[in-house]
């Protein structure tokens, strides 16, 4: 099983050599390990057909920054920080997979990307759910969903780490969880999934071993 996931650019000081780099999360690694699968890095908008067809999934995580907005027809927000090459590539990437019908999962900022790319828009400054001190909040979950199938009950706890999130939501897509105070937590469409949380961060392991069992197995 092979799944690749777009590694993202973290820019801690431009000034000073080796900080520049392209990342993914130690989770990842440690998630998909237990799952005996094949973590292929994307950093570059060289050779993706290649690896849309060796590929059996996308992963999107989440991203420091922001789609820009001139991607949905807005104006950035004052201070809010975006980055046009991440998405034109995250988009090339998502067309590849679509046409390959492969299944996709998108994380945190990954959700908002999808959302952007179907023809929904976001919010680009929400408040009291960058919960940066490890809390965690409630979601209710739609009955006969995907989460439904992972978790077989109807309101979980989950991590938040975002202040941009689904406005208007793409026409494809069926709402699968929402938080208390109304976020769309949850999107999903045939094989794409999106989640607001980072199950990654919370090594849920149920979650990813019921998205490769449910749609690569």
């Amino acid at each position: 099983m092979k799944i690749a996931i777009i590694e993202r650019l973290e820019n801690y000081k431009e000034d000073e050599p080796f900080n520049k780099r392209y990342i993914i999360d130690e989770s990842y690694k440690e998630i998909f390990d237990q799952l005996n699968a094949l973590v292929i890095p994307v950093i570059s908008e060289n050779n993706l057909e290649e690896i849309a067809n060796i590929c059996d999934a996308l992963i999107l995580p989440g991203s420091a920054v922001g789609v820009d907005p001139k991607y949905y027809k807005d104006v950035p927000f004052p201070g809010k920080e975006y980055n046009y090459d991440e998405y034109k590539l995250d988009k090339k990437v998502i067309d590849l997979f679509v046409k390959r019908n492969k299944p996709i999962l998108g994380i945190c900022g990954g959700l908002q990307t999808l959302n952007v790319y179907f023809g929904g828009d976001l919010n680009q400054n929400i408040l009291n759910h960058k919960l940066i001190d490890g809390s965690m909040h409630k979601v209710k979950i739609a009955p006969n969903s995907f989460l439904s199938e992972v978790y077989n009950q109807e309101e979980i706890e989950v991590n938040s780490y975002h202040r941009q999130a689904i406005r208007k939501l793409a026409p494809n897509f069926d709402i699968i969880a929402v938080s208390e105070d109304g976020i769309i937590e949850a999107i999903g469409d045939k094989n794409i999934i999106g989640v607001q949380w980072h199950p990654e961060i919370l090594r849920d392991m149920k979650f990813f071993t019921k998205f490769v069992n449910k749609f690569l197995g």
